[in-house]
This record gives C-alpha cells, sequence and structure tokens, in this order.
C-alpha cells in the first residue's frame, strides 16, 4: 500500500493531479487537504488545528466521509508531525509495518509513506520537516519527500537506485560525516570520508539506469533530480 502524506507547502496543480493518483491513501496535514480536494481527490483522513483548510474543503471533506481530527491550535506537534504519526500507524495496521531493519535494504521502491507538498516557501518549515524525517528514520520509518523536480529521502545502509543515464544525484551526510561508498555513478566513491561542512557529494550523475548509495556509517540525504531537471 503507497500513502501519501499532504502538506500546506508550495504545490504544483498539475503534478499534483498526476502524482496523488499514485497513490492507495491520502492523508491531509491541515491546508493540504485544500491541495488534494483542488486536484480532484478526496482525503482519507484530515488532521490539524484546521486553521488553514478552507470552508469550502471541510465542508466537501465532510460530505465524503473523511476521517477529520481536530486538535488545539496550541500544541507541541506541528499538523504535519501528527499527519505522519497517523500514516504510519495506519501503515502499521493495514499492512505491518513501514521498519525496515537498518542492515537491510532501502529500494527505490521500498518506501511506503511519501510526503508531498513540503518542499519549498518557509525555509524554517523545510528544515523542520527535513529533521522529522531524521527522527522517524531513527524508529526504524523510512519516509520519502516529493515534488514536482525533485525527491529526497534519508539513507543508513545500502540503498538500490533506479534511474536514467545523465540524471543527477547528491548525496549530503546530515549526520557530522558519513562513510558512503557508490556503485554506477559518474563520481564514484570507495568507502569514503564526506563531511557534512563539505559539499563533496553535491551533483553526482548516473552512469546508467542503476546505481548503489552504501552509507555504512552515519545518515545521508540523498537528493535526486528529475530527468528534465536540469539545474
Amino acid at each position: 500500500m503507497r500513502i501519501a502524506v499532504v502538506a500546506n507547502g508550495e504545490w504544483d496543480q498539475e503534478w499534483g493531479k498526476r502524482e496523488l493518483a499514485a497513490y492507495d491513501r491520502l492523508i491531509a496535514a491541515d491546508g493540504g487537504s485544500n491541495h488534494i480536494v483542488r486536484a480532484g481527490f478526496i482525503p482519507d483522513a484530515l488532521l490539524g488545528d484546521l486553521d488553514s483548510a478552507e470552508p469550502e474543503t471541510l465542508e466537501i471533506c465532510r460530505q465524503k466521509g473523511t476521517v477529520i481530527v481536530c486538535y488545539p491550535a496550541e500544541k507541541d506537534e506541528t499538523d504535519l508531525e501528527l499527519a505522519l504519526e497517523y500514516a504510519v500507524k495506519l501503515m502499521d495496521q493495514e499492512e505491518g509495518t513501514v521498519k525496515a531493519e537498518k542492515a537491510g535494504v532501502q529500494g527505490w521502491e521500498s518506501q511506503d509513506v511519501f510526503l508531498l507538498g513540503a518542499m519549498g516557501g518557509r525555509i524554517d518549515h523545510l528544515l523542520g520537516n527535513l529533521f522529522l524525517l531524521q527522527g522517524l528514520l531513527k524508529r526504524g520509518v523510512r519516509i520519502r519527500m516529493k515534488g514536482p523536480g525533485q525527491e529526497l529521502w534519508l539513507l543508513e545502509g545500502l540503498g538500490k537506485l533506479t534511474g536514467k543515464k545523465g540524471q543527477k544525484l547528491s548525496v549530503i551526510p546530515i549526520t557530522e560525516k558519513a562513510v558512503v561508498r557508490t556503485e554506477g555513478l559518474y563520481y564514484p566513491l570507495y568507502d569514503e570520508i564526506l563531511y557534512r561542512d563539505s559539499p563533496r557529494g553535491i551533483s553526482n550523475v548516473f552512469l546508467g539506469e542503476d546505481a548503489i548509495v552504501d552509507v555504512s556509517e552515519g545518515t545521508a540525504l540523498i537528493v535526486m533530480l528529475s530527468p528534465d531537471n536540469r539545474r
């Protein structure tokens, strides 16, 4: 089962219409419900203090049977954190678990919870969202953040990636350092140390359609640009 959690960040409507069709469950973090409804879909659940969800959106969700969980505005968790926790519990209930042993392989299609609408806009929100991913990874939960033109996720251990020749990929430590080995990329790494304060791992390139990134120590942020993203 594929679950998408939709936040209230920057949103491309045409991309959103195509992307949302690929998921079995749609979970909205407050104003993310507006993105879902405008794209022609109905969220399965809507969580947050509901200060960003438009009245028309709320009415449509109520009529269509969306599970709506309203929280007070003054709370310790962000709306997105609440929505991610809901998605993880839903996955655990319906398919067992999204948890994986650190010794296992983090494959390109192995992650079942995707985070949309969480890139762009306020830098404090983006950084907070990235560290949310780190906290969940420590619990064995893998989340992939996705937007028009790029995808990103955190990696510990061996990751098998699928792309296209010439597609760009960056490997950025979020711990002080990370030991990284790569295969199938233009700039190879042989169990070498990448440091957080040096951008050595930015803008590597796929040699073919398959690549391996093995982070044997530390944690790395993997940023994969879409094939048509020339930046």
